[in-house]
C-alpha cells in the first residue's frame, strides 16, 4: 500500500523494506500525550490513538518518498549519462495528454521523443503512440494512482533511449498524487482541458505549484464552454508566478509550434 495517497500497487511493495526509517527521533515529540492518560474521557483515548496512527503514517510516508527520491535521482543521472531528459506529463483522465503526444509527433516530426505510458490497465495509450510512429512502453499500475521512480526505471531500461532523446512520462490520470512523486524528470507539465472548468488550479494547488508548464488544451471548444482563460491562468500563476502557460488544441494544432519549441529546449544548456 502507498500510505501517501492510500492506493496500492505492486510497484510500491519494495518500499516496505524501509521500516528502519521509523526511528526518526523528532517524532518523539508526541510522547507528551501520555501525560493525559489519567483522564477518563473515552473520546480523549480515541484522539490519542489517532495521533499515534498519524505519526506512524507520516514516518512511513517519509520512508516511501525518501526511497522514491533516491531512485528518481538515479533515473536523472542515468538519463544525463545518455544526454537525454525526461518530462513528467500529468493531468486528469480525458485532459488530452495522449492526444497532445500524438500532436507532437504530427507537428514536430523532427523532435526525438519516446514515451513511458502510465495507466491502471490496458495498452491502449501506448498503442496510440506507436501508431503515431514513436516508441512507447506501457506500465500498468493496477490500483495504483501514479507512476513512481522504481517503475519508471524499468521503463527507461526497456526503452533504452538514444542520446538526445526526450522521454515523456505520461502519468496516470490524476491531479493529486502524481505531483508528490519525482520520477527523475527535468520538467513537469500539467495538462488542463478547458472542458474541466477554470477552477481547477486553486482546487488542486499542489499540482499546479509542482509544475513548470501549464498546457490549456482543447481551446477549440472555448466557444461552446463557460471557461475563463484569464481566471484559470491568473489563479495558476498565483500559485506559481513563473509558471509558463501554453494554449493549445491538440486536435486542430493551435499553439503546438510554441509548445514543441519549449519541449525541444528542455535540458538544453542555458
Amino acid at each position: 500500500m502507498c500510505v501517501t495517497c492510500g492506493c496500492s500497487s505492486e510497484s510500491h511493495d519494495h518500499d516496505h523494506s524501509h521500516s528502519h526509517d521509523h526511528s526518526h527521533s523528532h517524532d518523539h515529540s508526541h510522547s507528551h500525550d501520555h501525560s493525559h492518560s489519567h483522564d477518563h474521557d473515552h473520546s480523549h483515548g480515541a484522539s490519542l490513538k489517532l495521533r499515534r496512527g498519524v505519526t506512524t503514517t507520516l514516518k512511513l510516508e517519509r520512508a516511501i518518498l525518501g526511497k522514491n527520491q533516491r531512485l528518481a535521482d538515479q533515473n536523472r543521472a542515468w538519463l544525463a549519462a545518455r544526454a537525454s531528459v525526461a518530462i513528467n506529463l500529468m493531468g486528469s483522465p480525458g485532459a488530452g495528454k495522449t492526444a497532445l503526444l500524438e500532436a507532437i509527433a504530427r507537428y514536430a516530426p523532427e523532435l526525438p521523443f519516446l514515451v513511458v505510458e502510465g495507466d491502471q490497465a490496458t495498452e491502449r495509450d501506448a498503442q496510440r503512440i506507436r501508431s503515431a510512429g514513436r516508441r512507447a512502453i506501457q506500465i500498468n499500475t493496477g490500483t495504483g494512482c501514479h507512476l513512481d521512480a522504481h517503475a519508471v526505471a524499468h521503463g527507461l531500461e526497456a526503452l533504452a533511449p538514444e542520446p538526445g532523446s526526450r522521454v515523456i512520462l505520461e502519468n496516470v490520470g490524476n491531479l493529486v498524487c502524481p505531483a508528490l512523486f519525482d520520477l527523475g524528470e527535468s520538467a513537469r507539465v500539467v495538462v488542463l482541458s478547458v472542458a474541466e472548468g477554470d477552477d481547477k488550479p486553486l482546487k488542486y494547488p499542489h499540482m499546479f505549484r509542482a509544475c513548470d508548464v501549464l498546457v490549456l488544451n482543447k481551446i477549440d471548444l472555448l466557444p461552446y464552454l463557460d471557461f475563463d482563460v484569464e481566471r484559470a491562468t491568473a489563479e495558476a500563476k498565483q500559485l506559481k508566478p513563473e509558471l509558463r502557460v501554453f494554449q493549445v488544441s491538440a486536435t486542430r494544432g493551435d499553439g503546438m509550434a510554441a509548445f514543441c519549441a519549449w519541449l525541444s529546449g528542455v535540458g538544453a544548456s542555458p
